[in-house]
């Protein structure tokens, strides 16, 4: 459920309160009030952050999770046309989900501000930028994970926040001082424990999430109106291990893949390669928290059992917050926007689509 006005009620509210008083309210109050669904009184204006309501299987408590709606959405509400939707008005608007990393984890109600620090949502909706998907973002809960200094130490003021005017400053990414050597990769076929950890990643990930993130996005298909042949699922970090596993789960439900400096486990890529769906995986060339030598097992797995539509991408003069490049960038939605669920780059070119997975041939 969301927290809901109509229009009407909404300009009533507002226009009983100073301007001045106005200015002042923090940004997570905006995303937390949304018109009521069937409202088609006005179109929405520009983008708009809601904070959607779910009773969590794994926890058993009522959590949020935000859904970014972009520039012509349509009307307020949930369905209607839209106003300059393009092709979206007729199939609905592609989907994509964020896993966030480890440092953002948090009770999904006053905590879930801090999604907002990295990533797509932090894109679209703090820096304005015109990315045509609804954008989904969860909250993973803490597991005990909040006696990490990074977790504990964070503050409210390290959430970026949308301006009225102008954007914040992307933050820039870090560039370790070590020379760029490349990555020899790890064996696991001559070291069964060469993978650091197993095909559902490092403890109390995503994983842990699996029912939840499945219940999420059929409801955001229920009350949205996107395209289900168009969900795409990526991930930093913790969030890139998660988007692994919960691909390799659902490959049935996802038109494309993009981990960010999380990698695959040989063993878990089977049914990714079954589905052929499309991979694009990015590495820090120099990360030390999750090193590039443990990427190449699973891309190469892929590759011989056939799957050609994949992409393994090194910043080799990155660390491990490559993902400020990767986001930042205008070539990973580009990619994504040309996925569709159940469709092969042969059937692209058969189409006349171009070919971005590089395929050479796919069947």
């Amino acid at each position: 459920m969301t927290l809901s006005l109509t229009m009407s009620e909404c300009v009533r509210k507002l226009a009983g309160i100073p301007v001045a008083l106005l200015a002042c309210l923090p940004v997570f109050l905006m995303s937390a009030v949304s018109c009521a669904p069937g409202e088609r009184d006005a179109v929405v204006p520009g983008p708009e952050l809601r904070r959607v309501s779910y009773l969590s299987a794994a926890t058993g408590e009522e959590r949020d999770f935000f859904v970014y709606l972009p520039e012509g959405y349509g009307p307020a509400g949930d369905s209607g046309e839209s106003a300059e939707s393009g092709d979206s008005a007729e199939s609905g608007w592609p989907v994509l989900l964020f896993l966030h990393g480890n440092g953002e984890r948090g009770n999904a109600r006053d905590e879930l501000d801090y999604v907002m620090i990295h990533g797509p949502l932090f894109e679209a909706w703090v820096r304005k930028r015109n990315l045509p998907f609804v954008i989904v973002a969860p909250q993973l809960p803490m597991y005990g994970m909040d006696r990490l200094d990074y977790i504990a130490n964070r503050t409210p003021d390290m959430i970026p926040r949308r301006l009225d005017e102008g954007v914040p400053p992307r933050r820039p990414a870090s560039l370790p001082a070590f020379p760029m050597d490349g990555a020899p990769s790890v064996d696991p076929s001559a070291d069964p424990q060469a993978m650091p950890h197993p095909p559902e990643g490092p403890p109390d990930g995503w994983y842990r999430l699996e029912r939840d993130l499945m219940d999420i996005l059929d409801q955001v298909e229920e009350q949205f109106r996107v395209d289900a042949d168009r969900v795409y699922l990526t991930g930093i970090s913790y969030g890139g291990f998660g988007t692994w596993h919960i691909a390799a789960r659902h490959p049935e439900r996802f038109a494309a893949i993009a981990p960010v400096v999380g990698y695959g486990h040989p063993d878990g890529v089977e049914s990714i390669a079954a589905h052929r769906l499309p991979v694009w995986c990015f590495v820090g060339g120099r990360d030390m928290v999750v090193e590039p030598r443990y990427f190449y097992p699973a891309m190469n797995r892929l590759q011989e059992l056939g799957h050609t539509g994949i992409r393994l991408t090194t910043h080799e003069d990155m660390g491990h917050d490559a993902w400020v490049r990767v986001y930042g960038g205008q070539d990973l939605y580009d990619w994504l926007l040309e996925q569709r669920r159940g469709e092969t780059a042969a059937d692209r070119r058969h189409d006349g689509g171009d070919d971005l997975n590089g395929d050479a041939t796919d069947d």
